[in-house]
């Protein structure tokens, strides 16, 4: 028991990537119905393009102080992306059948992924990521690793924004009416391509603060990082509800507690020792998945609008 404090702290940083990756697919979800499957390599092309920038900063600069300038450029690379994914691969298939832009998903991810892996310049291995130096701190008999704290401090502002932004301003209640019924939206007035567009950027924002955490956390980043990242965020956001944002970061934070606390006490279950450890913490994250949904198949708080198809 003495590990525990421990293991719900790995799990909360865990869970907090996650949910920061998971709101760019429950925004675009509950205002167009689309799982977007290249969301994971959005995230992905977001650390690198934050890597990018620490490359072009002169040997030995803050860390500290360059971080701003990396999250910047990797929020306008993965938000460039995104919004040209919209425009020119997911718009054209708005009135097709839903099969088409699903598949459509799975195949810009794929381009994107094996994109990073030809041009960019040794993508074909991990590419180390700067870390902050130092101790780590302990905070109620948890040890935080200084880059975890950039995802525990970040997480719950971007939350606490994107809030403020659905609940009071007009753009935010346009997204709001688009998601509720797009073609009533437009005979009021609002532009649901200009919201559309919104959602998508705001959901990759997310993401590549999602992917400045990750490489400060694991010290490296690869162009296959996006996949298992993504799928577990997707998972988080059918965890909490999809359409639901406070959902898909709950959904993020319970789905990364879970992982953590079966990877460290699963193997101390009698009779469960060949089940713990890290090899099967992506297996005990969808068997939650599985008893979540067999249970409340809406998720954990249920959807914000209901499906219209």
């Amino acid at each position: 028991m003495h590990e525990l404090p421990q293991q719900l702290a790995n799990g909360l940083i865990l869970g907090a990537m996650y949910g920061l990756i998971a709101i760019g697919y429950t925004m675009v979800y509950g205002i167009i119905q689309l799982i977007n499957f290249a969301h994971g390599e959005i995230f992905m092309i977001g650390g690198f393009g934050a890597l990018t920038v620490y490359l072009w900063m002169p040997a030995g600069a803050n860390l500290l102080a360059i971080i701003p300038l990396m999250i910047i450029g990797g929020v306008i690379c993965s938000v460039a992306i995104s919004t040209a994914a919209e425009r020119f691969a997911y718009r054209p298939l708005r009135n097709a059948p839903r099969l088409a832009p699903l598949i459509t998903a799975i195949g810009l991810s794929l381009a994107l992924q094996q994109a990073i892996w030809k041009w960019y310049p040794d993508a074909k291995k991990d590419r180390s990521f700067p870390q902050f130096k130092g101790e780590a701190i302990d905070i109620f008999g948890a040890h935080i690793q200084r880059g975890d704290l950039f995802v525990l401090i970040t997480a719950p502002i971007c939350m606490i924004a994107l809030g403020l932004f659905v609940s009071k301003t007009r753009a935010g209640r346009g997204m709001q009416a688009t998601s509720q019924d797009p073609d009533t939206a437009k005979l009021m007035g609002i532009n649901t391509d200009r919201i559309i567009v919104m959602a998508f950027a705001i959901g990759a924002a997310f993401a590549a603060v999602a992917a400045v955490a990750y490489g400060l956390k694991n010290g490296q980043i690869g162009f296959k990082m996006g996949f298992i990242m993504g799928l577990k965020a997707f998972t988080a956001a059918v965890l909490g509800g999809i359409g639901n944002i406070y959902g898909a970061m709950l959904g993020g934070v319970v789905l990364g507690i879970a992982e953590s606390l079966a990877t460290g006490y699963m193997s101390d279950v009698p009779g469960m020792e060949l089940f713990g450890g890290g090899a099967w913490k992506d297996v005990w994250a969808f068997v939650l998945l599985i008893i979540v949904l067999l249970l409340r198949p809406q998720g954990l708080l249920g959807e914000r609008v209901a499906d219209r198809a």
